[in-house]
């Protein structure tokens, strides 16, 4: 069985209640560090004057040559270890896409999102 598909969800959502314990998820961010004994990545990214921080495990994209400082963007799923507040993102995919536009991604998500609860309100309305 194939897993779901993966949603695009902000680094500033993983941590709250808007994702669930095993979910798939796309999600971007600067790298700003990399710790290849621990095959721990963290991206983070600037939301309301609060930057928002999410570790990446990159056991299953390795070998991996990270370019610290550059935008990437993963897919993989959430893990929420009960009395650990910070969500883990289990990479399956994980690509350097420096020089993307990112307040054009954002904005991109936000009408895919639109759409998306446009479309279900009109197929619930039939």
């Amino acid at each position: 069985m194939l897993p779901s598909p993966a949603v695009f969800h902000f680094l500033w959502e993983i941590n709250t209640h808007l994702v669930e314990d095993g979910a798939s998820v796309r999600t971007f961010g600067r790298l700003t560090s990399y710790l290849p004994e621990e095959s721990k990545a963290i991206l983070t990214s600037h939301h309301a004057s609060v930057q928002h921080q999410v570790s990446v495990q990159t056991t299953f994209v390795e070998p991996f040559d990270p370019i610290v400082g550059a935008q990437y963007v993963t897919l993989g799923e959430i893990d929420k270890a009960e009395g650990c507040s910070e969500a883990i993102l289990r990479a399956r995919v994980l690509n350097c896409v420096d020089g993307v536009d990112v307040a054009l991604l954002q904005k991109a998500i936000n009408e895919q999102r639109n759409f998306f609860k446009e479309r279900d309100n009109e197929a619930g309305a039939q």
